[in-house]
């Protein structure tokens, strides 16, 4: 039953991706240019997305198990570092770039060409290169 429920989540999230124009790389580099020739239309779908993660949020609060009976974790506590400032300027710089965050470049795998299949290889090698650095915690309490 979990693998059908991911299945459909993700299929939802890729469609979604497709109808918002998230996985339009000039589109998505349009919203990022505030001081250029900059394309408003994907705050829509940023408070599209907000909107409903507040509510989930909120009620999933007050359960302990999922609708399919697994636990949920407490929230973690937040920690504002070096870590996470360095990460996120880094995944912004990418995605700036690029066009694509790692929702989207899976998305495209389908119909962007060897230009998507070329960046989800370093995507991925560069996770790879992360996780094999010790960069990232993998669910554990930082150090």
């Amino acid at each position: 039953m979990r693998l059908i429920v991911a299945l459909l989540a993700g299929g939802l999230f890729g469609g979604g991706l497709l109808v918002s124009g998230m996985t339009d790389t000039s589109k998505v580099q349009g919203w990022l240019d505030v001081f250029g020739a900059w394309d408003p239309t994907l705050a829509f779908v940023l408070g599209g997305a907000i909107v409903p993660m507040v509510i989930a949020w909120r009620i999933a609060g007050r359960r302990e198990r999922s609708v399919l009976g697994t636990p949920i974790p407490a929230p973690s506590e937040p920690v504002i570092d070096a870590r996470l400032i360095g990460g996120s300027a880094l995944f912004g710089f990418g995605w700036a770039l690029v066009g694509l965050c790692p929702g989207p470049a899976m998305a495209v795998l389908g119909f962007g060409g060897t230009s998507a299949w070329v960046f989800f290889a370093a995507m991925v090698g560069g996770m790879m290169l992360v996780g094999g650095l010790g960069l990232i915690s993998r669910g554990k309490a930082p150090a």
